[in-house]
């Protein structure tokens, strides 16, 4: 089973943000995203744990942000550098790019990059985001009716990724042997910062599940902060899958976390040779485990061995709305 293993496509990216309310605003306010749930870091319970999804917070539609009072982002390598979300069509970039404009938001123009249309931004903290053409593929995500941003319109997702690296060979190594990605071409970087980004497919086809590599040798390591990102998490579909992965990556001797219990779903850590932090998740149990779908992302919500702790955590969250 082992070189039969392929991740499914992105689960969730967590990101990091100094300024969590604002953040909360920006990311359901003019992205329109659902916050499906609010939680804390696991492992930091002093510190909000946000996460946007679509409307029941299926996997692969989410970004997270761990709420750190840091200094920003300083930019640099060995880190992921942008964060795509899908839409449908072009006339669903045009509608975002009217959006973006009116709402104030730093971003670029529409071009093509990878053959498919694109349009760059940023969120207020310099978070470097895409909204990418995808053009039907990938999984549909479910609309959220409440979101401000029309039906036809919202966000079908992430991907692609992007990653920058100074040395493509001991991650690609890694991509390749122990992630069985699969190297399918290579593009100009329209960032104009480098040589070429080099696109990494996972089991299916399309910008859902792509990674691509940037390698810029020229750029010194990032340092890390608010308005970068802490990691990027793909997909197994099931416990059964997600076993497996753990058994490759302990027999292939990658370092690792071992098995992580995080409620929602089941992970597994691990850094490729750049040093980015990549995660492998379980699509289930699902947000839905501990709310009702009517009301994710209103309250706190903690895994049950913080409940017990419940008053002295909430207790020290500052104001989020």
């Amino acid at each position: 089973m082992a070189d039969e293993l392929r991740f499914t496509g992105f689960h969730h990216l967590t990101a990091v943000s100094a300024r969590i309310a604002d953040n909360k605003r920006f990311y359901t306010k003019v992205l329109g995203l659902r916050l499906v749930k609010r939680s804390v870091n696991q492992d930091d319970v002093s510190a909000y744990h946000l996460f946007y999804a679509d409307a029941v917070g299926s996997p692969g539609t989410d970004i997270t942000f761990f709420d750190w009072a840091v200094p920003p982002e300083r930019r640099g390598s060995h880190t992921i550098t942008r964060t795509g979300f899908r839409v449908a069509s072009k006339e669903t970039l045009a509608y975002w790019e009217g959006r973006l404009a009116d709402l104030g938001v730093q971003r670029g123009a529409v071009e093509t990059v990878d053959g498919r249309l694109q349009l760059r931004f940023e969120d207020p903290e310099g978070q470097r985001l895409a909204l990418v053409v995808d053009g039907g593929q990938g999984p549909d995500p479910t609309p959220w009716d409440d979101s401000p941003v029309p039906l036809e319109h919202q966000l079908r997702g992430l991907g692609p990724v992007t990653m920058t690296v100074r040395s493509l060979p001991p991650t690609d190594a890694v991509l390749r042997d122990v992630t069985n990605m699969r190297s399918v071409r290579t593009y100009e970087d329209p960032e104009g910062q480098g040589d070429q980004v080099h696109v990494y497919a996972m089991g299916p086809e399309g910008p859902h599940a792509e990674l691509h590599v940037a390698v810029r040798s020229g750029l010194e390591p990032a340092r890390p902060g608010a308005g970068g990102v802490h990691h990027v998490a793909f997909r197994a579909p099931d416990d059964r899958t997600h076993r497996a992965w753990l058994d490759r990556l302990t027999e292939m001797r990658i370092p690792n976390s071992g098995w992580v219990d995080r409620f929602w779903f089941h992970s597994i850590y691990f850094r490729e040779p750049g040093g980015v932090l990549f995660e492998i998740a379980t699509d289930g149990p699902g947000f839905g485990v501990d709310e009702d779908a009517e009301t994710l992302g209103e309250k706190v919500v903690l895994p049950p061995f913080l409940e017990p702790h419940r008053d002295r955590i909430v207790g020290g969250l500052k104001p989020l709305d």
